[in-house]
């Protein structure tokens, strides 16, 4: 379990306030998805999860994570420390054949890849996904935090990355904008949105899928806009009442003034 307190993040070059008082408990078998437009601070939330340190030479911050988990990270882009490292190297830290989750050994790669010399900067997109995923795996964290992980990721591979999600024993919490992949493996939507003109930061949590989030949203948007419409219909009719009372008022006035023009004696 990954508990995720009164957290509340703000820029530091214009005080805009990115997340403010989230609260969300990461249960297992959660596969939580975190979405919204871009800049709205989806993989800035994801980082002060895993290490508030990635995040303090931008943002100010607060709040708790909680639950004692060990948690994995796979970010958006490879530290580039690693890019000059060989295979062998950046999986030195770590025994994989010791890892007890099995997910380890369904990514289809080559097992001779893992003691080569082979730079990691050489390695297709897909395949530097798999091989951090292992590290990763080998280290068995409590729970999985992911970062646009589909990235550069060919069709084949984006379809083992969507098996890998449903069938992993971690919960998994990641940031994606890939809506297939959505539908397809997230069971919690956690939507970041800013409001008000992109004052104020507003967040929704909800238990279901994606494409019955999405219908529901839509649903709900063309209900507001029915009332909207409706608001601007009567107000518009209220108006054109005034107008009618006003008129009426003016000509009663105009009438009395022209029989009794200013300055006339009795």
């Amino acid at each position: 379990m990954l508990d995720i307190k009164n957290v509340t993040i703000s820029k530091k070059e214009d005080n805009r306030l990115l997340v403010k008082d989230f609260n969300f408990t990461l249960n297992q078998g959660d596969k939580a998805v975190i979405i919204g437009e871009e800049g709205n601070g989806k993989s800035t939330l994801l980082k002060f999860i895993y290490d508030k340190n990635l995040i303090e030479t931008y943002c100010d911050y607060s709040g708790q994570i909680l639950g004692g988990s060990k948690l994995g990270y796979l970010e958006q882009e490879m530290n580039e420390k690693w890019l000059n490292s060989s295979v062998a190297d950046f999986l030195s830290e770590v025994d994989i054949y010791s890892c007890s989750d099995p997910s380890i050994w369904t990514m289809n790669i080559d097992a001779s890849l893992f003691s080569s010399n082979q730079l990691m900067k050489t390695l297709s997109g897909g395949e530097k996904v798999k091989i951090r995923l292992i590290k990763l795996l080998a280290e068995e964290p409590d729970v999985l935090l992911m970062d646009e992980p589909t990235n550069d990721l060919d069709i084949s591979t984006l379809e083992w990355l969507e098996d890998f999600i449903n069938h992993s024993k971690c919960p998994i919490l990641f940031v994606s904008h890939d809506e297939a992949m959505i539908e397809n493996t997230a069971n919690v939507i956690i939507h970041l949105e800013q409001v008000k003109r992109k004052t104020e930061p507003k967040y929704t949590i909800v238990y279901m899928g994606y494409k019955e989030y999405v219908e529901k949203r839509l649903s709900g948007l063309q209900k507001q806009e029915m009332v909207a419409r409706k608001q601007r219909e009567d107000y518009k009719k209220q108006m054109q009442r005034w107008q009618q009372i006003y008129n009426k008022v003016d000509n009663r006035q105009d009438t009395i003034s022209r029989g009794n023009p200013a300055g006339a004696d009795y």
